[in-house]
């Protein structure tokens, strides 16, 4: 696809450009943690946004979705949200290098790749990482470290997409390592990098077919809840910044003042942070039947703490919890459609497709995607 896209950038541009890989994630748990300042557990993989872009001479940004067959121009002189709405992801972008007090010149840019749209893997932050990581290679006087091109697309998300996103999926796209899984720290930004072995098991997305309406606005709701949760116990504790602070007693202790809704929320984040930390521990172990009941904990909380499942999702959870094979199962990323992730042993990893297939077929009448993927570095130029 690299080739296809390169051989477009070409007819349209007459130039030569350069060329990125911006790969989407996987998030094995931790989910919604990033922005209450927690743990999150993702890797990159292989499945991917290519990157074709080049400097122009001009102020304008030529912006070309290769998969969708869509072209744009942005006025880099005056970058303002509007449509399409993918270009809004790369004029977020480039007007987060301009805050930076930066020049950005006119560039040219084909994209296009893998990452299914709408699955929980991803998309928008390989959209960002990877134009950011070309423009810090091609713009003068750029020299973003890649934790400040991360935190450059999360602003962008932020102020160019409106959806208050936390710094994981950035990072995850920048900072995958083959092999590894990378805990990070959404507070210090610290991170370490767990082995997963995947000779001994296969991560398989079961991606539901459905992206309910509610998911974007229920996001921004959660977040909010959170807050409301947070200011709350910080009556009772001055010192609390975020959910990270609290502790599973504190919000036990005010649950009546907190109510039903707030108290669910703040319980099942600061038991997800401590998953995730007994997940790593688990992984050094070799232990991937324990991490496989962290994920299973990790849905239940999602489910009915959280409140961001569906019931598609929660169909695939079941199917993947009796079928043979299968370590762990859990939704993975806003909810409400998307995909759920699954461990599974690698020989039956094509009995378990089979099974999951013809068993959501029964259960909704949908047909399921899956995708098979591979841990792989972050974001990098191509030769």
């Amino acid at each position: 696809m690299t080739d296809a896209i390169a051989a477009d950038f070409q007819r349209r541009f007459g130039y030569a450009p350069l060329l990125v890989r911006a790969p989407g994630r996987v998030n094995i748990i931790g989910e919604h943690t990033d922005y209450n300042n927690g743990f999150v557990l993702p890797a990159a993989v292989d499945k991917e946004i290519y990157f074709a872009v080049g400097l122009n001479r001009s102020t304008t940004a030529n912006l070309v979705s290769f998969d969708k067959g869509e072209a744009t121009t942005a006025d880099l002189t005056r970058l303002e949200r509007g449509e399409p709405a993918w270009a809004n992801y790369l004029k977020g972008v480039a007007a987060q290098f301009q805050k930076h007090g930066l020049t950005v010149p006119g560039f040219d840019c084909v994209f296009g790749g893998t990452v299914p749209i709408g699955a929980g893997m991803s998309s928008s932050a390989a959209l960002e990482c990877g134009l950011a990581f070309a423009l810090n290679t091609l713009v003068e006087d750029a020299s973003f470290e890649r934790m400040e091109l991360a935190l450059i697309g999360q602003a962008a998300e932020h102020e160019y997409a409106l959806v208050k996103s936390g710094l994981m999926d950035q990072f995850a796209s920048l900072f995958g390592k083959a092999g590894h899984v990378v805990r990070l720290d959404c507070r210090s930004l610290q991170y370490e990098y767990f082995p997963f072995d995947t000779s001994a098991c296969h991560i398989v997305l079961c991606d539901t077919g459905v992206k309910h309406s509610l998911a974007d606005s229920e996001y921004n709701t959660r977040r909010q809840e959170c807050e409301r949760g947070v200011e709350t116990l910080r009556g009772h504790y001055p010192s609390m910044e975020s959910l990270r602070d609290a502790t599973l007693e504190q919000i036990e202790r005010h649950r009546a003042e907190l109510g039903d809704v707030v108290y669910r929320r703040c319980r099942y984040v600061v038991a997800e942070n401590q998953r995730v930390l007994t997940a790593c521990q688990h992984l050094v172990e070799g232990n991937l039947i324990a991490v496989g009941q962290d994920m299973y904990a990790s849905h239940l909380g999602l489910r009915d703490e959280y409140q961001v499942s569906c019931r598609e999702l929660d169909v695939l959870v079941e199917i993947a919890r009796a079928a043979p094979g299968v370590f762990g199962a859990r939704m993975m990323g806003g909810g409400f459609g998307g995909c759920t992730i699954n461990l599974v042993i690698p020989d039956q990893v094509d009995a378990f497709i089979q099974t999951a297939t013809e068993g959501y077929k029964r259960a909704t009448g949908l047909q399921l995607e899956t995708y098979r993927t591979t841990i792989v570095d972050g974001v990098s130029l191509l030769s």
